[in-house]
């Protein structure tokens, strides 16, 4: 049984790491509600985006069709894994490694390549996959301006046929207490698989098809690849502000069990003391 002073020990030690797991709570909770207001204002704008370039490019010409919504025979994918560059979330982080490691087995007949957005998935892939880039560095000023240079280079190389397709995996911001890994196509871009997800538009193009198509695509996956890294920041913060919760919660119930077996093994050392001067008294009496 340990002494009295090993658990006041334990029982400093619980208390000195509550209050670490409270202080960051509440500083993910501050930066939650600014990564929430981002992303929130971001994902109508990315949507519609995205719908009026499908409902345009389906209605275009086939010979005229944009370079980065051309399907071809499958050899070379390219993975976009975002996690973060720190730990302590709960399964934020290794749900998205987890995810990768899925499409690694479903896909193992093509060459796969991968792009990594965070240190987490980084460390986790580097060793046995062929990492085509590590970008981790974007959370230092994270800005659309450093994802559009990222981008860029995704969309050069599938230009090129370097990839024939590319996917992001990240997670989705569903509120503070849930995130959802998401799996999701970049290029080539998605169409409408049947016409009725279509919206009938008359459009009046200027100063042609073809001309605001090749300026609106790669803005929209620019755009696509932007929303993802700020669903991720959200996710994080709201996964770390959740896991830190518990862990302070746990932290206050084993420090509670603590407190009262040390109570009661103080009352034992107290009444053994007792007995022990009860037994010398009475043995000087009897003497």
């Amino acid at each position: 049984m340990a002494n009295l002073k090993e658990i006041r020990g334990r029982i400093s030690s619980i208390s000195s790491t509550m209050q670490i797991t409270r202080a960051m709570k509440m500083v993910s909770a501050a930066k939650l509600k600014k990564a929430q207001d981002a992303i929130v204002m971001l994902r109508p704008y990315s949507e519609k985006l995205q719908e009026i370039i499908q409902n345009v490019n389906s209605s275009s010409d086939p010979d005229q069709v944009s370079v980065f919504a051309q399907k071809r025979d499958v050899k070379k994918v390219l993975f976009i894994a975002i996690t973060s560059n720190r730990g302590l979330a709960g399964a934020f982080n290794s749900s998205v490694v987890k995810e990768l490691n899925n499409q690694f087995q479903d896909n193992a007949q093509y060459d796969i390549e991968v792009l990594t957005i965070g240190k987490k998935v980084y460390d986790a892939v580097r060793k046995g996959r062929s990492v085509y880039s590590n970008e981790s560095s974007v959370y230092d000023n994270l800005s659309f301006d450093r994802i559009s240079n990222i981008t860029e280079g995704v969309m050069s190389s599938f230009k090129e046929g370097k990839f024939d397709e590319v996917y992001l995996i990240y997670n989705k911001f569903i509120n503070a207490a849930t995130q959802e890994v998401t799996t999701e196509q970049l290029l080539p871009i998605s169409m409408p698989e049947t016409e009725e997800n279509l919206v009938e538009t008359d459009y009046i193009f200027e100063p042609n098809r073809s001309e605001i198509l090749d300026n609106l695509i790669p803005k929209s996956i620019k755009t696509q690849v932007f929303k993802a890294v700020l669903d991720s920041v959200a996710s994080e913060h709201g996964a770390r502000m959740t896991a830190m919760h518990k862990a302070t919660d746990n932290a206050q119930a084993l420090k509670n069990d603590l407190v009262i077996f040390y109570n009661k093994a103080r009352q034992a050392a107290i009444t053994n003391e007792i007995l022990e001067i009860v037994s010398g008294a009475e043995a000087l009496k009897n003497s």
